[in-house]
C-alpha cells in the first residue's frame, strides 16, 4: 500500500515556523533589550536568561526545518515545538497574574506560540491518523 503524499501546506507552514523561530531567536541573542523597551518594560536585570530564551527558540527552527521536508517521520519534533507552544502562553499568564510582567509582552505570546496551535495539532493529528492506518511501518 502507497504511503499518500505529504500536503504542501505542512512543508511550507514548517518551513515559515523555521525561519520565523530562526531569526526570533538571533534577535533575542543579540538584542536582548529590545523586547521589553519596546513594549514599555524595564529591561531585564539578566539578559543572559531571555538570550537562552531566544538560543532555545532558534534551535526549534532548527528542528522545524527538519521536520519540514518529512514531518509524519518528525512528528515528535513538531509535537516538542507545540507542547513549548502550549507550556508557554500558560507561564505567561501565570506571571502577568503575579505582576512579574505586563500584559503588552503578550503580544510576542501570540506571534511565538498562539499562531502555530492549529497547524501544529493538525499535522500531529494526520501524523496520528497514518500511524493508526492499515499498512502503516
Amino acid at each position: 500500500m502507497k504511503t499518500p503524499p505529504i500536503p504542501k501546506w505542512m512543508t511550507i507552514t514548517l518551513i515559515i515556523a523555521a525561519g520565523y523561530n530562526v531569526l526570533f531567536g538571533a534577535w533575542a541573542v543579540l538584542f536582548p533589550e529590545w523586547a521589553f523597551t519596546g513594549l514599555g518594560m524595564e529591561p531585564p536585570h539578566y539578559p543572559f536568561l531571555w538570550q537562552c530564551i531566544g538560543m532555545i527558540v532558534g534551535v526549534y527552527g532548527i528542528g522545524y526545518f527538519i521536520a519540514a521536508f518529512d514531518p509524519m517521520r518528525h512528528w515528535p519534533i513538531v509535537l516538542v515545538g507545540f507542547l513549548g507552544k502550549i507550556f508557554g502562553p500558560i507561564g505567561f499568564i501565570q506571571t502577568a497574574l503575579m505582576g512579574d510582567i505586563t500584559w503588552s509582552f503578550g503580544v510576542i505570546i501570540i506571534f511565538n506560540d498562539l499562531v502555530w496551535w492549529i497547524p501544529f495539532a493538525l499535522i500531529l493529528k494526520a501524523a496520528w491518523t497514518r500511524s493508526r492506518s492499515p499498512g502503516f511501518g
